[in-house]
């Protein structure tokens, strides 16, 4: 059996659905939804995120909302999403995309190690390192 690491995000209720809707128009692939009233969850908001799933021809990813009181505890830790590959034009639509309506931290640029290199902050907050190397023959 392989092993995979999968980003699994966590947002404030009732907001994942609209995230993982933003991250399916930026980077395509299919979304899946389950909500809480799918499986009868009495004491969750019957149209909030249980679990939902985002599979691209380059990654997967997959989120919920966070259980009541779980806002307390956010804060502290920074995470990075790694974008990390050698197909400049589709990474760099996908840059500007989050970036659209988020915030550039540094910009895709040339750095010493060869590869462009930027990161950015989305409109929900996540943050996001992009590399873009030179593709391997």
């Amino acid at each position: 059996m392989a092993i995979t690491l999968v980003a699994y995000l966590n947002f404030p209720q009732g907001k994942t659905r609209e995230a993982m809707t933003y991250y399916q128009d930026v980077f395509g692939g299919t979304l899946d939804v389950l909500t809480f009233g799918d499986y009868g969850m009495a004491d969750m908001p019957a149209d909030g995120t249980m679990h939902a799933r985002l599979v691209t021809d380059h990654f997967r990813l997959m989120a919920s909302d966070a259980m009541p009181g779980a806002e307390d505890t956010w804060g502290g830790t920074r995470v990075y999403l790694a974008v990390i590959g050698d197909e400049e034009a589709k990474m760099r639509a996908w840059f500007d995309r989050l970036s659209a309506d988020g915030t550039v931290g540094r910009p895709l640029e040339k750095q010493v190690w060869g590869d462009l290199h930027g990161d950015l902050r989305d409109k929900f907050g996540l943050e996001w390192l992009f590399d873009i190397g030179t593709p391997q023959n």
